[in-house]
């Protein structure tokens, strides 16, 4: 069985509603993490690890949105919001800095000109916990899923606007 990521609202290279749109840098969405559910997990999947990932980003390194680790593997979706402090983020889970300097889910907010791909990713490791800072940067939590990944699986959502 494949490991398949999904969104009750969200088709793969949709474009995002509102809800999932951020609230600031000339944005004024709510600011919501999408709904997501995950299924077919590999043998051995000790924990997971989400991640929203702008590779659109003007940075010259994309920019991360969301990054949540230490969910565990008997967990197999997220409510929306449950990145924005609405609830539903399983006990142990914690979330990582973003490239927004703070912890937590932070929408689209591309600047105008363009449509950008936001990367939700889902991966399976093989240990429970990652043993890491709260505000350890994603790099540091990409470089520990090179050491533990299993396997991933990934959504693409679009947002901004052509030209």
């Amino acid at each position: 069985m494949a490991f398949v990521l999904s969104s009750p609202d969200y088709m793969n290279a949709a474009v995002m509603r509102h809800e999932q749109v951020f609230s600031g840098m000339g944005q004024t969405g709510e600011n919501l993490s999408p709904a997501l559910a995950w299924s077919g997990a590999p043998e051995g999947v000790r924990s997971y690890v989400v991640t929203m990932y702008d590779p659109d980003a003007p940075t010259g390194s994309g920019w991360w949105h969301w990054v949540v680790i230490n969910i565990p593997a008997s967990v197999s979706s997220l409510p929306e919001g449950a990145g924005s402090g609405k609830g539903g983020l399983p006990e142990g889970a914690v979330q990582i800095r973003t490239d927004f300097g703070t912890r937590g889910y932070g929408g689209a907010a591309p600047p105008p000109g363009r449509v950008h791909r936001y990367v939700i990713t889902v991966t399976a490791i093989d240990v429970p916990v990652l043993e890491i800072p709260e505000d350890s940067s994603p790099a540091v939590v990409g470089f520990m899923l090179g050491q533990h990944r299993l396997t991933e699986a990934r959504l693409t959502l679009l947002y901004g606007t052509k030209g």
